[in-house]
């Protein structure tokens, strides 16, 4: 009990580093400078500090998303998403995340350093997991072609929003909302016409071979191995 109650009170030195960091980003970007400050300002040795983030910025940036991605998760958790459409879950889920930024400052510093050449694979994977966090969240059981092309059609929702929500300034982001909508109600188009295709019988014949291919596809195993691998060998 007693080592119990010791685990439970080790500070989460990571963390730490990382909320001290934020005050400097807006100056600083996910760089460098904020980090040696963040060390100096939270008391974490410079050692450990270094251990936790070793590539520097970098590893503060993508902290700092992953954190989003566990509030929303725990946010989406209590909420009461029974009497919601899914297209209302979804834009909910997407809102949610939007709302754990404290700063909007925060993400267009690290928008700007995901969209440099060597980081921006990094970026992409991001925003992968930001929407598998939340189809998983939303019970998505898919296990084939389908699990891919669901996250990626909300990677592009989400990334578009996050863009527009960077620039907007309307009374309580009320024009992202509405872009938001409009972006998933564009993809709900898609997904009826693509179900339209499906029930014809010339869509069937054109769709058979691509559908024997794609049963080739799996979904990743590993938790933090996203976006996955494409598919299987052939056999």
């Amino acid at each position: 009990m007693a080592e119990t109650e010791n685990t439970a009170q080790t500070p989460d030195w990571k963390d730490r580093v990382l909320e001290a960091a934020l005050s400097h980003v807006p100056f600083d970007g996910w760089s460098e400078t904020t980090l040696k400050a963040a060390i100096a300002d939270s008391g974490v040795s410079a050692g450990l500090a270094r251990a936790l983030f070793p590539r520097g910025g970098i590893d503060l940036a993508v902290a700092y998303h992953l954190r989003g991605d566990a509030r929303m998760r725990a946010a989406l958790a209590v909420a009461d998403l029974g009497a919601m459409r899914f297209r209302d879950r979804i834009a909910h889920a997407v809102r949610l995340r939007l709302e754990a930024v404290e700063d909007r400052e925060l993400v267009r510093r690290g928008t700007t350093l995901f969209t440099l050449p060597q980081h921006a694979a990094e970026g992409a994977k991001l925003i992968w997991s930001t929407a598998d966090a939340i189809w998983v969240a939303l019970g998505d059981t898919t296990r084939d072609l389908n699990w891919y092309s669901k996250r990626a059609t909300l990677s592009a929702v989400y990334g578009s929003t996050v863009l527009y929500w960077l620039g907007d300034d309307s009374p309580g982001h009320q024009a992202t909302w509405e872009f938001l909508d409009r972006r998933i109600g564009d993809v709900m188009q898609i997904e009826k016409a693509k179900a339209a295709l499906r029930e014809n019988p010339l869509g069937k014949a054109l769709l058979a071979g691509p559908a024997k291919l794609m049963e080739k596809w799996r979904v990743p195993t590993v938790p933090d191995d996203l976006p996955g691998r494409v598919m299987d060998r052939f056999r």
